[in-house]
């Protein structure tokens, strides 16, 4: 149970609801034993008034028994008022640390950088955070409340055995060494196949999310069937799984049985010798029997609760691994400015990404002054997009350094420093939300007439005006109600309403046509008055009015200038600009070069 001990900081918060739930726990065994004390009483009563012929001493029995009977009624009703409180505190516990758990979990996987999220699936992902917290809720409920249950009534039971004759009950407790052995070896089974289990269920998790997303790729190729069947294999095996576990934990029943049964058999074998040498009475009898009973139902749930634990201590095992992650970007800096002046430099920067050790930029120098226009270009894989993100820290520099305003961005307040920066990346990513929440994601505060300026900049309203619900129009999952073209204008409009200092666009005109490109552009001339901005593009139509431009070329900066001065040097910017002009030429409507 050594990755369950993790959970104790969770039982610490509720350390006094927890403890009362103990003591409510208590407090109900207490009751639950005195019944079959009370009738060991009233048998050994019944025994000895029937030994007696006199009638007088007959009639006084009926009302000693009524006595009796109102005694074990009124147990039976304060066990039931402190079962009821004992499970509104521990029940109450799981489903409190419950969310706790999952709030720590999803607020810990926002914390991990990107690194983390393109070694995992988001399949897995969602499996943690739910079906390994039920699994571990399941431990903190009923696990806890029914094993506290069961140790505080083996104890009493055992004391009040032991009082009443203790060679007869070492005899009743004879088999239990062996159910002790026997669940040490079955827990074992369980915990390895329950591991199997989730890794197998987080992987069905991962391929339903990711043909749910792509389920117009899947049916655009046909493969419907394929995929059905891919997941009926996938299925197959995480049914194997279940039923392996199944079979282990119906071997735990019958043996528990078995082995409450063979007590009964002992205490009334062994009784009868007791009773005629007169160490015990025949009530004596009738309360053993009754407390192998009242054990039956906690012993016969031993085999349930180490279920129950060893797949909590499985799933606890797959969510410490992520909880024990640290990000590879870490905000350490304490900088946090009121203003950007947008002033950035890159001094010999070089990245290499780490899964999959690409060398992405390779000593890459330039300066950027404030309030300019800065074009990156350059082929696919050339650097453009990660000189994005080495400027969000959404990954840290290999080697060199970045500067903001001469402060490196390490030194800067992570938050803070994103907060400046607007950016609008390649997938322009949309949330399920409506249209009007995706705008202002970045300024909640945002007010009405703010958010429809924000989208005419974007060359966005018009269509927006045309829907039926607007702004309040809800989207699909990732946007898939919008077309690329307009989900990658609602991208933009969602920077703008930021209001940033810094602006970074990648690529994000890709899927506009030139006449609405051309009305971004000249709405950016505007907006971005006196605030920098970089443009990552694949199109050249529009950089003569840039202040610089960036050539990439596997990683390296192979030129940089205004547009005049890129196409006297001849070089690679003219001979890219010299080809989109001849695509141009040979196929109307292509704008892109790569």
């Amino acid at each position: 149970m050594k990755q369950l001990w993790t959970l104790n900081t969770y039982f610490l918060k509720y350390k006094w609801r927890f403890l009362a739930g103990i003591v409510f726990v208590l407090l109900m065994n207490y009751f639950r034993i005195v019944q079959p004390q009370m009738i060991r009483d009233a048998l050994d009563l019944v025994v000895e008034e029937l030994k007696n012929p006199d009638t007088e001493s007959r009639q006084r029995l009926a009302p000693q028994l009524v006595r009796f009977g109102l005694i074990v009624f009124g147990c039976a009703v304060l066990m039931g008022i402190f079962m009821y409180f004992m499970r509104q505190t521990i029940i109450v516990i799981s489903r409190l640390i419950e969310y706790d758990l999952r709030k720590n979990i999803f607020t810990h996987y926002s914390t991990l950088d990107q690194s983390f999220y393109r070694r995992q699936t988001t399949g897995d992902l969602m499996s943690r955070i739910t079906e390994d917290v039920s699994k571990v809720r399941m431990y903190l409920g009923p696990a806890v409340l029914y094993a506290i249950d069961l140790a505080a009534l083996i104890v009493l039971v055992v004391f009040s055995m032991v009082k009443v004759d203790l060679t007869l009950s070492l005899l009743t407790l004879l088999p239990l060494p062996f159910l002790s052995i026997s669940i040490y070896y079955v827990s074992t089974l369980i915990n390895r196949k329950s591991t199997l289990i989730q890794r197998q269920l987080a992987k069905l998790t991962s391929i339903a999310q990711e043909v749910f997303s792509g389920i117009r790729i899947v049916k655009s190729y046909t493969q419907e069937k394929a995929m059905s069947g891919f997941f009926r294999e996938e299925t197959e095996e995480y049914k194997t799984h279940t039923l392996d576990l199944s079979r282990v934990n119906a071997l735990f029943f019958p043996l528990i049985m078995l082995l409450t049964g063979l007590s009964t058999v002992i205490i009334v074998w062994a009784g009868v010798y007791r009773v005629q040498s007169g160490a015990v009475t025949a009530g004596n009898i009738a309360e053993f029997v009754i407390y192998i009973n009242m054990l039956t139902w906690p012993v016969t749930a031993i085999g349930w609760l180490a279920s129950i634990v060893q797949q909590a201590e499985a799933s606890m095992k797959r969510i410490n691994e992520f909880l024990t992650l640290k990000p590879a970007v870490e905000s350490t800096g304490t900088y946090k400015p009121e203003k950007l002046q947008g002033r950035i430099e890159f001094k010999e920067v070089s990245f290499i990404y780490p899964n999959t050790g690409t060398l992405a930029l390779d000593r890459v120098s330039f300066v950027i002054e404030p309030g300019s226009r800065l074009a990156v270009i350059g082929r696919t894989a050339a650097g453009k997009t990660t000189i994005a993100e080495l400027l969000l820290r959404l990954f840290d520099v290999t080697s060199g350094e970045i500067l903001v305003d001469g402060v490196n961005i390490k030194d800067y307040d992570l938050n803070a420093l994103r907060k400046k920066i607007g950016y609008v990346p390649q997938d322009h990513f949309l949330f399920s939300e409506t249209i009007h929440n995706n705008i202002r994601l970045g300024a909640p505060s945002l007010g009405e007439e703010v958010v429809w300026q924000t989208a005419r900049h974007a060359a966005i309203e018009e269509e927006i005006r045309q829907l039926p619900d607007k702004m309040q129009t809800i989207l699909g999952e990732r946007g898939v109600s919008l077309s690329g073209g307009q989900k990658q204008r609602v991208a933009i409009a969602r920077a703008l309403a930021m209001n940033p200092d810094i602006l970074l666009l990648d690529d994000c005109l890709s899927a506009v046509d030139t006449r609405t490109e051309k009305k971004i552009i000249q709405a950016f001339e505007q907006v971005l008055n006196h605030k920098t901005a970089i443009l990552i593009t694949h199109r050249l139509n529009h950089l003569m009015g840039f202040n610089q431009i960036l050539v990439l070329h596997k990683g390296r900066l192979e030129e940089s200038g205004t547009h005049d001065e890129l196409l006297r040097k001849k070089g690679l910017y003219y001979k890219l600009l010299e080809r989109q002009k001849w695509e141009e030429s040979n196929a109307p409507g292509e704008v892109e070069v790569f």
